[in-house]
């Protein structure tokens, strides 16, 4: 999970599909942190992406970093406990402005069953699930 940590703090920016009906939605994000073991992303609970991951958990994540790229699937858990958003935004504290924990907008969703894979032209695959 580290290694996946890493390159998605690496991307700065990555990409998350989520689904509306049949119809794929991507968004840039730039939240990730490691909490209790596990990785999380956080929105506000009045996005879109925010409802579309509650109605159907399974996501997709891809993004680039060092000359490669990642793509991951997961299912995202809402966590409503006030010490994930707490973390989260200890650690993004630019957020600060927009969310506070609480606040009844701020959310945090973990990730499980992840199945994540970083690819080059040139390197053999690298496949991580946990």
């Amino acid at each position: 999970m580290n290694e996946v940590f890493e390159f998605l703090k690496a991307c700065g920016t990555y990409y998350l599909a989520t689904m509306e009906g049949d119809q794929p939605r991507v968004r840039p994000f730039g939240t990730i942190d490691c909490f209790e073991g596990k990785l999380y992303i956080q929105t506000g609970k009045v996005k879109d992406v925010s409802r579309q991951m509650k109605e159907n958990p399974k996501i997709e994540i891809s993004g680039m970093a060092h000359g490669k790229w990642i793509r991951l699937e997961a299912e995202a858990v809402l966590d409503e406990r006030i010490e994930a958003q707490e973390h989260m935004l200890e650690y993004y504290p630019s957020l600060q402005r927009m969310y506070k924990a609480g606040d009844g907008n701020t959310e945090v969703f973990y990730l499980k069953n992840v199945t994540a894979k970083i690819c080059s032209f040139s390197d053999p695959v690298e496949v991580y699930k946990f």
